[in-house]
This record gives structure tokens, C-alpha cells and sequence, in this order.
């Protein structure tokens, strides 16, 4: 089965959403509302892990079945089945997309599986005082050394799964700036510290950079023999890892079949298993692969990707939104929307279809966002007052995880109240001062989660990966190569070579 290559302007439904758009331009969502027994249940979905109210979009139930004509004229099922089968979608680079069989348990490939056990069993060891340092010491501290999808995923997953972390802390070197590492040596004792370089190639200009930099840093104090005992790799180039001084036992693979954006389920995620455990870490891929069935089985009128990912069409395609802001209320999820502008923006900032046919419409939307209620006393002003719409998506969990009903109540209060405030605004009100009026029709959307666990987690992030999925299948770009990152590379060389 080819990867469909169909131009989204060119459908029936593209067309007709043109037409339906020039009528629902001026329409009110306060009046939808007040107009429509039941809306929010009708336009409201749940998994065992999370639910999504949709409700207060500007959208109606022809809109919905539009945008569904669409995904069904661009042959989104068949590029769904085309990924989970295996099937080669990122034809510019001749690779496979199977970030979701790192997390099926049921059908799981046998280097998954032993890659897994490998996890576990040193994951374990470390935690457990087992592996020791050169100098007998147990290991205290652990050093992820990478850079894009090697730290964003990692990182994130680590911060939000500190409720669940042991005596392991955690650091993460990514930026080639030496002042940070330098900043995160002073910290470290290496009798006590475990170093991860994590590089697909281990030829990484600003991993290898930062990695020789540790490892002058550990010989000085150490010596060459130590390396063996407090460096692992998590790489393909096994050459590359063993000049380095890395022992065999010690190098977890990776595989040309996982985008690095998508790896954080696979040994680049060795740093988040030993932090939070293996039973954790296994928790995390078993609720990923929840989702990955939901998107996979689930018609599109009640599968939460698919519709958010028509949702971000519609919007930047009819509304010319530009951007999308996300605001989880969990301060856990601070890292969470970094994470996502990598996952989304380096996945979806493409301006050439899978024709090889420059687009005439526009592509993925700028990601951006911060936590609530921090963003409330920042740039929600903007979302409340401006002159750009900005559809928003709000994260919240029921419970919190420390017990602390009061600041829950509040923190639920607030999210719910700004879902509210920017649908409603000031509509219907009699406000005599301009600069109090509140136009309200700002849309968003609400995600829940009971609370915030290793399982829950996984569904989260997995339910935005099937959305950008959903975004560059229907838009006809390919989502999985990253060609935009190689030009800079290749200049900062000619850089690097004439100084």
C-alpha cells in the first residue's frame, strides 16, 4: 500500500470547508452554546486515560462531518494502517515509522524486547547499588548527555514523573554552550556519576562536544580505566562508542526505524528508567500503547488525534491561526511544551508535499505555551484581549499527587475559569469602560487526566504524536525527516573552518 499523496485543496471537502467557513467566520460560540441542548457532551471523549472536551471550538456538527470528509477523501486510514504495518512513509529518507512498536507488549519485535530487558537489568543494577564506580562507590547522580529528541523527551518525562523518582538525580547536557556544562560539572563528584551519551550517529557536533569535554573533565580525575565503569552509550555506531572507551555490555542500540523526536520509549529513555524505575518506565509505554490502539481502532468521529489534528487545520487553514498555545495546570508539565515544539514543529515546518510540489496552504502552526497559572500572569492577556486568535489546548488533572486539596481547588478553578472566560468574555454584558470588554469566541480545549501517572503520562504524549501524525498525513507533507536542521549545521562549519 503506497503512502497517499493527495494535494487536501484539491478535495471535495477542502472545498466545501472553504464555503462553510465564509459562514461560521462570524459565528459566536456563546450563541452555539446557548442554542444547543447538550453540546458539550456531544463534542466530549474519553479513554481510560484521558478525555477531551472539544465543546468550545468554533465548530458545529457540520463542521465536524466536513473535516471528516476531508481526512476521508486524503485517505487517512490507509496512511494510519501504512505507519502501523511498517510500511516505508518516510520515503525522503527511506525509513519506517515505528515509534509505536517500542510499546506494544502484545506483538513487540525480539531487539525491542531484548533492549528492554537490557534497560531493566541496568537500570536496576544502578539503582539498586550493584554497579559500583571506580572507587567502589554506589552511583548517585546520572548525566543524560544529548540533544534534541536524545534530551527534550527524556528530560520532560523525568520532570514529570518526579513524584515517582528514587535517590537518582538527574541532569541533562544539551546545549554546546560550555558554561553549562561546566555549570553542571560543579555539581558532580565522579566517583559517584554515570554519564549517558546519547547520539544515533555519536558524531553529534554538540553531543560529542559536550561529551569529550566530560570525559577530559572524568580522566583528569579519574583516569582512562575508570571510563568503562561510569560512561554508556545509547548509539548505532558501535566503532565510534568502543574508541571512546565504552564497553560493549554498556551500549544500548537504536534503531533508523525511530525518529529521534518519537525516542524517548526506546534506550534513549535509559536515563527516565533509572530515575523512576523499570516497573515505572514500563507503566509509561503500556499507556502510550493504550492510545496508539484508540488511534488505530477508534472512527474519526470519536478518535481524540484525529479530530485534534483536523481541529489544527481548520483553524490554521480557514482562520489563518498561526499559532497554538498549550497551558498544562500541573507544574510537572513544565517541560512538556518543549518537548511538543520539537515533536511538532520540526515534525510538520515543512512548504514541499509528498508530490515534491511546493504547498500553497499552510502547514504546522507555531507551539507555544507555558504552565498555568503561571501563563495567567504572563501572555494570557494576549489570549484574552489581542487581536490574534489562538486556539489553546488546557491540560488538567482531577487530583493532585501530594494530597494538597486546597491548592487543587484553586488550581482546577482557574483552568476551568479561563476555558470559560475566553469562550464567554464579556458577551451579553453591558460594560461601559472599552478597555473591560471581552470579546470571548476564543476557542480551546480541555484535557483531563485523573492524575498525573507513568500511564497517563504515555497516553498524553502519545495522543499529541498521532495528532501531528494526523496533521502531516491529511496535509500531504512527509512529518518525519528534519532536512530544515542541515543547513545551519553546515554553515556553522564554514564558521567553525575560517576562524
Amino acid at each position: 500500500m503506497a503512502f497517499p499523496k493527495i494535494n487536501p485543496t484539491t478535495t471535495k471537502a477542502w472545498i466545501k470547508l472553504e464555503e462553510h467557513y465564509a459562514a461560521m467566520r462570524g459565528v459566536k460560540m456563546q450563541d452555539l452554546f446557548a442554542n444547543e441542548t447538550g453540546r458539550k457532551e456531544r463534542m466530549s471523549l474519553k479513554t481510560d486515560l484521558v478525555s477531551l472536551d472539544f465543546s468550545k471550538n468554533r465548530i458545529t456538527s457540520q463542521t465536524l462531518d466536513l473535516l471528516q470528509s476531508l481526512a476521508e477523501e486524503t485517505k487517512l486510514d490507509e496512511a494510519i494502517k501504512a505507519q502501523f504495518n511498517g510500511e516505508v512513509i518516510n520515503e525522503t529518507e527511506s525509513r519506517q515509522v515505528l515509534h509505536t512498536a517500542l510499546r506494544d507488549f502484545d506483538a513487540m519485535k525480539p531487539e525491542v524486547n531484548a533492549t528492554l530487558s537490557k534497560i531493566k537489568e541496568f537500570s536496576e543494577a544502578i539503582i539498586q547499588g550493584t554497579h559500583k564506580g571506580y572507587t567502589g562507590k554506589t552511583i548517585t547522580d546520572i548525566v543524560n548527555i544529548g540533544i534534541g529528541g536524545s534530551d527534550l523527551g527524556p528530560a520532560m518525562v523525568t520532570e514529570a514523573l518526579s513524584y515517582y523518582k528514587n535517590h537518582l538525580t538527574v541532569h541533562y547536557i544539551s546545549n554546546v554552550d560550555g558554561d553549562h556544562v561546566c555549570e553542571t560539572l560543579k555539581k558532580l563528584d565522579p566517583e559517584t556519576t554515570l554519564f549517558i551519551i546519547v547520539s544515533k550517529t555519536f558524531t553529534t557536533q554538540e553531543t560529542l562536544t559536550n561529551a569529550n569535554t566530560v570525559r577530559q573533565w572524568f580522566v583528569q580525575k579519574a583516569g582512562e580505566n575508570a571510563i568503562e565503569k561510569h560512561f554508556v552509550a545509547v548509539s548505532t555506531n558501535l566503532t565510534a562508542v568502543a574508541a571512546y572507551g565504552i564497553l560493549a555490555q554498556n551500549t544500548f542500540t537504536m534503531w533508523n526505524w525511530v525518529g529521534g523526536r518519537f525516542s524517548l520509549w526506546s534506550a534513549v529513555g535509559l536515563s527516565t528508567c533509572c530515575a523512576i524505575g523499570y516497573a515505572h518506565f514500563e507503566q509509561l509505554l503500556k499507556g502510550a500503547h493504550q492510545m496508539d490502539i484508540h488511534f488505530k481502532e477508534a472512527p474519526f468521529s470519536e478518535n481524540m488525534p484525529v479530530l485534534l489534528g483536523l481541529l489544527s487545520i481548520w483553524y490554521t487553514n480557514f482562520f489563518k491561526a498561526e499559532t497554538e498555545a498549550v497551558l498544562p495546570y500541573t507544574q510537572y508539565l513544565s517541560k512538556f511544551v518543549d518537548y511538543l515544539q520539537q515533536a511538532s514543529m520540526e515534525s510538520n515546518g515543512k512548504s514541499v508535499d509528498r508530490n515534491g510540489t511546493p504547498v500553497t496552504y499552510q502547514t504546522g502552526p507555531v507551539v507555544w505555551g507555558n504552565t498555568g497559572t503561571n501563563a495567567q500572569h504572563a501572555f494570557i492577556q494576549l489570549l484574552h484581549q489581542g487581536t490574534l486568535l489562538i486556539p489553546t489546548d488546557f491540560i488538567l488533572c482531577t487530583d493532585s499527587l501530594h494530597g494538597k486539596k486546597n491548592h487543587q481547588d484553586i488550581l482546577t478553578a482557574n483552568c476551568l475559569a479561563q476555558t470559560e472566560a475566553l469562550l464567554m468574555g464579556t458577551y451579553g454584558e453591558d460594560v461601559a469602560n472599552p478597555y473591560q470588554v471581552f470579546e470571548g469566541n476564543k476557542p480551546s480545549n480541555l484535557l483531563r487526566l485523573d492524575t498525573l501517572s507513568p500511564e497517563s503520562l504515555g497516553a498524553l504524549i502519545a495522543m499529541y504524536e498521532h495528532k501531528i501524525f494526523v496533521q502531516g498525513a491529511v496535509l500531504n507533507i512527509y512529518s518525519f525527516d528534519q532536512f530544515g536542521v542541515e543547513l545551519g549545521k553546515k554553515m556553522a562549519n564554514r564558521h567553525l573552518i575560517n576562524q
